[in-house]
């Protein structure tokens, strides 16, 4: 199969081309402004952005199928020029639109847990709507909602270490927010499944990871595995608004009200559909041990660096 990959110079990006490359697809990855040396050897390049019709059609056009893995943090703040809506909704609808008029059949969306057009973010609103305009398309679409993704070069413990500092900290709440964190080595299998079987045609699936974490327990994992501890100490959501961590060495970092009220959100499944790919979570890598903090730690290669 010939497969675009907007979003493929990413963090989960990289991951899914090697995996589609090593099952013999031919893959492109599409980028604003792609460096080749940011993609797996074998895999192709390809100039567009999504926020512009025009710069994507015709590569849409000449595919297969598409995989919509473009999106903004949910933990920053917009970088200057963008905005939830331009990226998530108007590039959903433009790579939508391209792949119905393009002939391009098959279609996986990049969600995530708690997404809905009425839910307290920006980030989780617009992915939300982004998701009803491929429901409501013609296309054989796959819909993908994970928990917070880790492995090299993610975002997530890179995140909350920004937010803390090792030995006495201060977290939003205390850190009590929860997530099911998932491997990126075990998702990003799962994914190529969907492209390679008719029956995830039209289904949208919830993923997490083996186990339920808190943010204050990703704080303490995550600063073991660099052998110092850490003691964390709630800090009220309206000083989080206002960018504070208390304790911190950055007196600011780009951390408002959206990404405060997103700390409030539920971030595990109801019912883990894992399952459906034939996979159980005694099966699935935790954290602790992609950190290097049990006897047992798997080989399966990541991505080498979130791209630019």
């Amino acid at each position: 199969m010939n497969v675009l990959v907007a979003g493929g110079t990413g963090f989960i990006g990289q991951n899914l081309c090697r995996e589609l490359r090593d099952r013999d697809h031919e893959v492109t990855a599409l980028s604003r402004n792609p460096d080749p040396d940011s993609v797996p050897e074998g895999v192709e390049t390809a100039v567009g952005d999504v926020g512009a019709y025009d710069s994507i059609a015709e590569t849409v056009a000449a595919h297969d199928a598409v995989v919509n893995l473009v999106a903004l943090s949910p933990l920053f703040d917009p970088p200057s020029g963008l905005t939830h809506e331009g990226v998530h909704l108007d590039g959903t609808k433009n790579l939508v639109r391209a792949a119905e008029e393009g002939d391009t059949p098959r279609f996986i969306q990049m969600s995530g847990l708690g997404v809905d057009p009425d839910a307290p973010t920006e980030y989780l609103r617009t992915k939300g709507l982004a998701e009803e305009v491929v429901q409501d398309s013609s296309l054989e679409w796959t819909i993908f909602c994970p928990s917070v993704v880790f492995g090299e070069g993610d975002e997530f413990v890179g995140f909350t270490k920004l937010l803390t500092t090792p030995y006495i900290t201060g977290l939003p709440g205390g850190g009590k927010t929860p997530f099911q964190p998932i491997w990126v080595g075990d998702l990003v299998p799962m994914m190529a499944d969907a492209f390679e079987d008719e029956r995830h045609a039209g289904k949208s699936y919830e993923i997490g990871g083996p186990e339920v974490l808190t943010m204050k327990e990703v704080a303490k994992l995550a600063y073991k595995a660099d052998g110092r501890p850490v003691k964390v100490l709630p800090v009220p959501m309206i000083l989080a608004k206002f960018g504070l961590t208390m304790a911190g060495p950055i007196p600011f970092i780009p951390f408002g009200p959206d990404q405060a009220r997103s700390l409030k959100v539920n971030n595990t499944v109801e019912e883990n559909d894992i399952a459906v790919f034939g996979k159980s979570e005694a099966e699935l890598r935790t954290l602790e041990d992609y950190l290097g903090l049990t006897e047992s730690v798997s080989t399966q290669p990541t991505a080498q660096s979130e791209a630019a």
